[in-house]
């Protein structure tokens, strides 16, 4: 160290070292060799006295120079890497734990070993043998001694020196001289015993001549068999490594697996946290583009509702108010649509299964799209398999929801021939088909039936709609445990088929037979229009700030008799009631400037509470769609919530309830009935005359289909039940279905 030939530190740890430094164990195999052939007394008895000086003085002089001849290089097999765990001055040195024996040891005892990828004590890294030295595979044993081999013997004999034989020459060479030493100092001793017994007797010279022939004999037969064994060792040190090579590679394969799958679970949780914060960012969208949407819509279907059932206005003014509802309404479905997907892809839809009256709730169905199906001059079928539960228990409206979604389309993109809805109930599921003789759909259309906003391809398929209604149906079918599967055949129609899980709830009530449903159902009386309530005047408040929605509830609600006051906002609200007012009912929007309807409503309560009034029976009416039958500190349930736009009859039905109030009805006069048009029961135009009416319905035109059948009633009067009956088709803009209906005219005249 003092010469420079030696690193300045001191290493100790294995893992840095190589394992044969030619400095230290060349001066010691010098050292020993010169000092024990000066001991055996080859060198006379004045180097015998003095082999341990020899030994010494071998050792100081070889040492530097071997260092100097080999440029320091056997001393660090890698560099050293930095500890940060040493401790600074007057901090105690951080411990670490070993990877293999779990054992803390101070920081600068330890080695960092790849093989284990982190930190191992000297102990352990000496005891094992499964890494390989991966840590320094150039400073082993093995690899130092075929480097010298290759440095002394030609390269045509490296081949060979690769497949073992080095190996081999190692343990011979070390074999070899251990057994000429031990035979060498076992046939010494014995040729002293004999020279000392009798010097001059020539037998024993002859038998010492023997006894070193025969120890020569053993040697070179424990030499062979030395070699045959050292070769086995070679051999099984061999495969051993091929085995231990394959067992690394199977584990770096193994290992560079699952980096890989650690790396696409990464990026899956990165693609599922974008992909949330995409839903999230999604439905907050819906969310507010939905409250956007309906509160202007809120005041037109309020408005429409309220001009259709006020009768000074004129037939052709009511047709345009009946135009723009059914827009209206046509726009709310698309939002409906919109907000129940969002609700399910999100998970807040959630089931309320009831007892449900199975028969009747079909039946009522069945009739419902029977008066649809009479309007398109379609035939409707409704058949029963079997009997049928009195009771079940399921959610009425999304069982609802999805029939009526399958019953629609059905009618809908059907232009002649029948539409049938077959029902079977077994083993706790009910089995419902709904077939229709349409258009069908291709293979292409199939595969994309129930995908959101999906249109088919098929001719007449043009129909209104916004591609949803399967794909909710599908969703709310999966979501009830049930299944939805369709076939079809271009040109003969479809059957779409689902099967619900829908337990029966065992009553006293006989289950229906199918064909015994409809006459055990009594008839649903129609709903009159209200014009006024007996009893006392009820007072209501209106709390919203949208002053258009707050006059259009005044003007529902005051011709009925109300008593209404509005407020803008919340703190309004609370004002109003502070100076007195009491209101039996009060509708709170929840959007508001200020405080929100929830905390309106808190502070209502609390107020009623503090003055001992009387609780006011309190709607939420508002455009947060999303708000609906989630919990709520103020504890209103469900049938308390009114998504804007609302229909006129549901809130005066809920003040109804909550009031008790018992309404003066006033005759409606029935609306005159769409029948099909009958060649042989009516008189019909000329082919000219049809053939004109016949184009303007092809073109859509309302008022020029008017003005051909004002023109087709002049001037054929007989022909007045048939113009009649298609102004009324006109009037319902039922296009299609007239053009079906003059086109089987002409075929049949």
């Amino acid at each position: 160290k003092p010469l420079g030939l030696s690193p300045k530190g001191i290493e100790f740890k294995r893992a840095h070292l190589y394992d044969i430094n030619p400095v230290g164990v060349g001066a010691m195999a010098l050292a020993s060799l010169l000092s024990v052939t000066a001991h055996l007394g080859f060198f006379g008895p004045m180097a015998q006295a003095f082999s341990a000086l020899i030994a010494l003085a071998t050792a100081l002089i070889t040492s530097p120079m071997i260092a100097f001849a080999t440029r320091g290089k056997y001393y660090l097999a890698r560099a050293a890497t930095p500890m940060p765990c040493h401790a600074q001055a007057g901090q105690r040195v951080r411990l670490q734990r070993c990877v293999i024996c779990e054992r803390d040891y101070e920081g600068p005892d330890m080695a960092h070993c790849p093989a284990y990828q982190g930190p191992i004590c000297s102990l352990c890294c000496t005891l094992d043998a499964r890494c390989g030295d991966l840590c320094k595979p150039h400073a082993s044993l093995a690899t130092q001694w075929s480097a010298t081999l290759h440095w002394l013997l030609p390269r045509r004999s490296w081949a060979l020196l690769d497949k073992g034989l080095a190996y081999f020459l190692l343990l011979m060479l070390v074999i070899a001289p251990l057994l000429g030493s031990v035979f060498g100092l076992l046939y010494l001793q014995e040729t002293e015993a004999l020279a000392q017994s009798l010097f001059d007797d020539p037998v024993l010279q002859i038998g010492q001549a023997a006894l070193g022939s025969g120890f020569l004999k053993a040697y070179m037969a424990l030499l062979l068999i030395a070699g045959l064994v050292a070769w086995w060792v070679v051999l099984a040190h061999q495969s051993r490594r091929v085995a231990q090579d394959e067992s690394n590679r199977q584990t770096s394969l193994l290992l560079r697996e699952i980096e890989l799958h650690r790396q696409t679970d990464a990026a899956l949780q990165q693609a599922k946290q974008a992909a949330d914060r995409a839903n999230q960012a999604k439905s907050r969208y819906i969310s507010a583009i939905s409250h956007e949407l309906r509160t202007p819509l809120n005041s037109i279907l309020g408005y429409a509702q309220l001009m259709g059932q006020d009768t000074g206005i004129p037939a052709h003014r009511k047709q345009a108010v009946a135009v723009i509802k059914r827009g209206g309404e046509h726009l709310l479905s698309l939002i409906e649509g919109t907000l129940d997907l969002a609700h399910i892809e999100t998970g807040r839809l959630t089931l309320n299964p009831k007892p449900l009256a199975f028969a009747d709730f079909m039946q009522d169905l069945a009739d419902m799209f029977e008066l649809e199906a009479e309007r398109k001059a379609l035939r409707f079928v409704f058949e029963v398999q079997g009997k049928l539960p009195a009771m079940v228990r399921a959610d009425e409206k999304r069982v609802r929801q999805i029939l009526l979604n399958l019953l629609g389309n059905a009618i809908k993109f059907t232009s002649s021939g029948q539409v049938s809805l077959r029902l079977r109930y077994a083993i706790e599921m009910a089995h419902i088909e709904v077939e229709d003789t349409g258009p069908g759909l291709s293979e292409q259309d199939l595969a994309h039936v129930f995908e959101p906003f999906a249109r088919a391809n098929a001719p007449g398929q043009g129909a209104p709609g916004a591609g949803m209604g399967l794909t909710i149906a599908r969703m709310l079918t999966d979501l009830m445990g049930g299944e939805l599967s369709v076939s079809s055949l271009p040109g003969v129609g479809s059957v779409f088929k689902v099967k619900l899980f829908l337990p029966e709830i065992h009553t006293s009530l006989p289950a229906r037979e199918g064909a015994d449903t409809k006459a055990c159902r009594p008839a649903a009386a129609p709903v009159k229009p209200r014009m006024a309530y007996a009893g006392p005047r009820q007072r209501v408040l209106v709390v919203d700030n949208e002053e258009a929605d707050r006059e259009l509830l005044v003007h529902l609600l005051q011709p009925l008799g109300f008593e209404v006051r509005t407020a803008a906002s919340g703190h309004d609200a609370l004002d109003l009631l502070a100076s007195g007012y009491q209101p039996h009912a009060m509708f709170m929007d929840l959007a508001m400037p200020g405080i929100d309807g929830w905390e309106t409503v808190r502070r209502v309560r609390v107020l009623e509470q503090a003055t001992q009034r009387p609780y006011a029976q309190i709607a939420i009416v508002s455009a947060n769609a999303f708000d609906r039958g989630l919990d709520n500190a103020v504890g209103l349930p469900s049938d308390d919530f009114f998504c804007k736009p609302v229909r006129h009859a549901d809130l005066l039905d809920w003040l109804t309830q909550r009031l008790g109030l018992v309404w003066q009805e006033a005759v409606e006069p029935s609306a005159p009935a769409l029948v099909a048009v009958d060649a042989n029961a009516l008189g019909y135009p000329d082919r000219t005359q049809l053939d004109a009416l016949q184009e303007v319905v092809t073109l859509g035109f309302y008022r020029g289909i008017l003005n051909q059948l004002d023109a087709m009633e002049a001037a054929q009067p007989e022909c007045a039940q048939f113009v009649a009956s298609m102004r009324e088709l006109a009037r319902q803009f039922q296009f299609e279905t007239m053009g079906q209906q003059l086109a089987r005219l002409e075929h049949e005249h």
